[in-house]
């Protein structure tokens, strides 16, 4: 089954979160871990991934949290995907070249017209078509 990871997910919620705010206001990783129920280390770790991307900014201090710095129309949903979890493959063998099978593999060309057609879909997406 193809599905999308709990990070993706979290880090999703997250960005959405932050873009609904208004601007200049900040969000605590705290605030968003409680008001979503995500574990709070898990999220920790996706917002700081999100800020080495540039997608939203730390700012530390007492009153310090996240906030939104790259407008997410210009982000496509198959480049969040893949700073988030790496190449989109429906299979191993097109994002690793460790599988055994592959000089015999009676499918690859097909799974390659899916993979192909699935990530061609995710380029036509924002990520403001899911956050806004």
């Amino acid at each position: 089954m193809l599905k999308i990871t709990k990070k993706v997910e979290y880090a999703l919620i997250a960005v959405r979160h932050l873009n609904n705010k208004e601007e200049n206001n900040l969000s605590s990783s705290k605030e968003i871990a409680s008001l979503y129920n995500i574990p709070k280390p898990l999220l920790a770790k996706i917002l700081q991934k999100l800020a080495r991307k540039k997608i939203i900014t730390a700012v530390k201090g007492p009153y310090g949290g996240y906030k939104i710095i790259k407008n997410p129309i210009n982000i496509k949903m198959s480049e969040f995907f893949e700073m988030m979890e790496g190449p989109i493959g429906l299979v191993n063998c097109y994002s690793e070249s460790s599988c055994d099978q592959i000089d015999c593999c009676s499918i690859k060309d097909p799974i390659k017209r899916i993979n192909n057609s699935v990530k061609s879909l995710f380029d036509k997406m924002t990520l403001a078509e899911i956050t806004c």
